[in-house]
């Protein structure tokens, strides 16, 4: 099969959230006040009204899950027994704030905070899909535990990852309590506008003072998440802005084009940027690049489909190898350090190849069943992790707990 392999893509013609739900009647007024179509400029994508929930889920999802488990139906079911049965997501979970968290260098204690997080995030979930005040109590008391006393955020170069990935972890498991009796919305978002969005902005302006090819994508996706997440909670367009932009013109390596440099359009595929590099963070990668077009969803924009949908092509991409089918390669070049000295993958890494993360389902409901497009090889990898899980079921070391999970459950059509 001949391979047309290109690097740069026009974005128009694509379909907006907005659009698709107007189609089908569904849009409110608030959204439809929204964001404008998405194009490939950078003009500003904020709402005028930000929607509430409105960051990984939206109110459609958790009702759906809601009425749907209630109901003993599959496969929302098998998804809530696999959170009812996480230890994390117990009502009897006691949080370890702590002043300071550290990843990256000597006294590192940042697992306190990725479990403290998974779990206000699991209880919440309990909270909004069965209604139990206990749970509800509980993360609450996570969250304005730590609100109460984190001030930094610190280590080496790791400090970024940190603030990237638990900064909008935090920021979703917040933004399913807002309105919840108790809950101090007020400080945890200064919380998250005094702790993780300086370092957030401080990675996607500098790069750590290194080369802009240096660091791998997912160090750009993490802290894009965490100001969009922060965005969405705090109600602060310039945020959602400045995170939406930098996914479509950005000049780091979470950008949409510089994330997936080749697209093969005569297979529907596009190689991912840390391919050559191992599976299990090009992995990561669907997981943060799918949370991230998820919640500019939510809001009224469509990210998923952006430049002629080239993340579900990366995303079957990567979902062949890892099913253990042959993928086209492209050397892969790029700048490293504060020099740019040149190194290259010349071959795709079967390292991590077929690891086990949660973020397939997220990724199939929304291209086979909100937009009925044909992903079979997104499809065929949900299936073989369904039920899907969280933090806490995927070992006990940070990988397991780069993703919020619980796809199956949120997101099944």
């Amino acid at each position: 099969m001949s391979r047309t392999k290109t690097q740069n893509t026009t974005f128009d013609g694509e379909l907006s959230r907005r659009g698709l739900l107007r189609a089908v009647g569904g849009v409110t007024a608030g959204l439809a006040a929204g964001a404008s179509a998405v194009t490939g400029g950078t003009a500003n994508a904020a709402p005028a009204t930000f929607v509430h929930p409105g960051a990984l889920h939206a109110y459609g999802e958790l009702n759906r899950a809601k009425v749907r488990v209630a109901a003993g139906d599959a496969p929302w079911l098998s998804g809530w027994s696999r959170l009812t049965a996480n230890s994390h997501s117990a009502s009897t979970w006691n949080p370890n704030p702590q002043a300071t968290i550290i990843r990256g260098g000597t006294g590192e204690n940042y697992g306190i905070l990725y479990n403290d997080i998974h779990a206000a995030y699991q209880n919440a979930l309990r909270w909004k899909v069965a209604g139990t005040t206990a749970n509800g109590d509980a993360a609450v008391r996570i969250l304005n535990a730590w609100s109460g006393t984190l001030t930094t955020v610190t280590g080496n170069a790791d400090r970024f990852l940190a603030a990237g990935i638990y900064g909008y972890q935090f920021a979703n498991a917040a933004e399913l309590m807002r309105g919840y009796g108790g809950f101090d919305l007020s400080r945890f978002r200064t919380m998250m506008l005094n702790v993780f969005y300086p370092l957030n902005n401080q990675f996607l302006t500098g790069h750590n003072d290194a080369c802009i090819t240096n660091y791998w994508s997912n160090w750009d996706l993490c802290n894009m998440n965490s100001i969009l997440a922060i965005g969405i909670l705090c109600d602060d367009a310039a945020k959602y802005d400045q995170a939406v932009n930098y996914f479509k013109t950005g000049a780091g390596n979470g950008s949409v084009n510089h994330a997936i440099p080749f697209v093969y359009d005569s297979e529907g595929l596009a190689q991912w940027q840390e391919s050559g590099r191992d599976q299990g963070h090009t992995m990561m990668g669907m997981g943060q690049m799918g949370a991230f077009c998820e919640m500019a969803w939510s809001q009224g924009e469509d990210l998923y489909g952006y430049g002629g949908n080239r993340f579900m092509k990366a995303a079957q991409y990567v979902a062949k190898y890892n099913l253990g089918q042959s993928v086209p390669f492209t050397t892969y070049t790029w700048g490293t350090g504060q020099n740019c000295a040149q190194q290259s993958h010349t071959a795709i890494s079967s390292a991590s190849r077929g690891q086990a993360r949660p973020v397939w389902d997220i990724l199939h409901y929304h291209y086979a069943r909100r937009r009925g497009l044909p992903v079979p090889y997104i499809t065929a990898m949900a299936e073989s992790l369904r039920p899907e899980g969280g933090g806490g079921d995927y070992g006990s070391t940070s990988g397991g707990f780069d993703q919020l999970g619980f796809g199956t459950l949120m997101y099944a059509k």
